[in-house]
C-alpha cells in the first residue's frame, strides 16, 4: 500500500510545481517584455528578440526631461498615500464599532454600507461627479481623494477580523476601567497590524492605478495621476511605444517594491483572518 501512495504523492507534487512554474512564467512575461521594450530603440521596439540589441536609457531620460512625469508621480504618491491613511483609520474605527459596539440599527446600517460594495464606480460616476461639482471640488486634490476614500470592502474585512478576536479581551479591559476608545486604540489596533498592512497595500495599489475617477474629475494637467498621464501620452505619441514602456516601468516599480516589503504581512493577514 505504501509503495502505491509514495509514487502518487511524488507525481502530484511535481504536477503542482510544474503548474506553479507555468503560471509564474505566464504572469511575469508581460512585465519582462515591458522592461525589455523600455530599453530598446524606436526601430527595434517590435522585434521579437527579448534582449535588446542596443540597450539604451534614452527612453527613461526622455520621460523625465521632456515631460513633467515626476510631478505626476508625486501627485499619485500624495493622493494614494492620503487615501490609504484616512481609509485605514476610519475603516478600522467603523469595523470595530460594527463588531463590538451595540447601538440601534447596527445591522441595518452595516447591510446598507455592504450593499454599496455590489455597485461599481462606473454605475454611480455621473451622480458622484455632479455631487462633487456642486461642492466645488472639481480639479482639486480633495475631489481626487474624498469621494473614493471610503468603501465597504475595508469595513467588511476589518469587521470580520474583529469578530474573530476573543471578546474576553474587551471584557477584561472594561473591568480594568478602559473606555471603548482605549480598547480600540490600545488593543484592537495592535492586534490588527497584519490585516491593516494588507489593506494598506491594497488601498495604495488600487489608487496608484486609478484611472476612471481621475479622468472624470480633473482637466488640469498639474493634477494628473500617472495612469492618466500614460494614457494621454499614448494618445499623443501613438507610435512612441518605447517611451510608453519606459513610463510604465517607472510606474510599476513602486508596486513591486511594496509587494516584496509587505509579502510577509499579506500572508499573515490571510492566515489570521481565517482563525475564529
Amino acid at each position: 500500500m505504501k509503495q502505491e501512495i509514495v509514487p502518487v504523492f511524488r507525481v502530484s507534487r511535481w504536477m503542482l510545481i510544474f503548474s506553479t512554474a507555468t503560471l509564474a512564467i505566464i504572469t511575469a512575461s508581460p512585465l519582462v517584455w515591458m522592461i525589455s521594450a523600455s530599453l530598446k530603440e524606436p526601430g527595434e521596439i517590435f522585434n521579437s528578440n527579448l534582449i535588446p540589441q542596443h540597450p539604451t536609457l534614452d527612453n527613461f531620460r526622455y520621460v523625465f526631461t521632456q515631460l513633467p512625469f515626476l510631478r505626476y508621480i508625486l501627485n499619485t504618491f500624495f493622493v494614494a498615500g492620503t487615501i490609504t491613511v484616512i481609509a485605514l483609520l476610519f475603516h478600522s474605527m467603523a469595523g470595530y464599532a460594527f463588531a463590538r459596539l451595540r447601538f440601534p440599527g447596527r445591522e441595518a446600517i452595516f447591510l446598507t454600507i455592504f450593499s454599496t460594495f455590489l455597485v461599481s464606480l462606473q454605475v454611480i460616476i455621473v451622480p458622484l461627479f455632479i455631487l462633487v461639482q456642486k461642492m466645488g471640488m472639481v480639479n482639486t486634490y480633495a475631489g481626487l481623494i474624498i469621494p473614493v476614500t471610503f468603501n465597504a470592502f475595508g469595513i467588511f474585512l476589518l469587521r470580520q477580523f474583529y469578530l474573530g478576536i476573543p471578546i474576553d479581551l474587551q471584557e477584561a479591559a472594561i473591568i480594568d476601567g478602559a473606555s471603548y476608545w482605549g480598547i480600540y486604540w490600545n488593543i484592537m489596533l495592535p492586534l490588527s497590524r497584519p490585516i491593516l498592512s494588507a489593506l494598506a497595500v491594497f488601498f495604495f495599489l488600487v489608487n496608484w492605478n486609478a484611472f476612471i475617477w481621475p479622468l472624470t474629475i480633473t482637466t488640469n494637467q498639474d493634477l494628473w495621476l500617472v495612469q492618466l498621464a500614460i494614457a494621454s501620452f499614448q494618445g499623443q505619441y501613438s507610435a512612441a511605444w518605447n517611451y510608453i514602456m519606459a513610463a510604465s516601468v517607472v510606474v510599476a516599480m513602486p508596486t513591486l517594491v511594496l509587494f516584496f516589503l509587505f509579502q510577509r504581512q499579506l500572508v499573515e493577514s490571510i492566515k489570521t483572518t481565517g482563525i475564529k
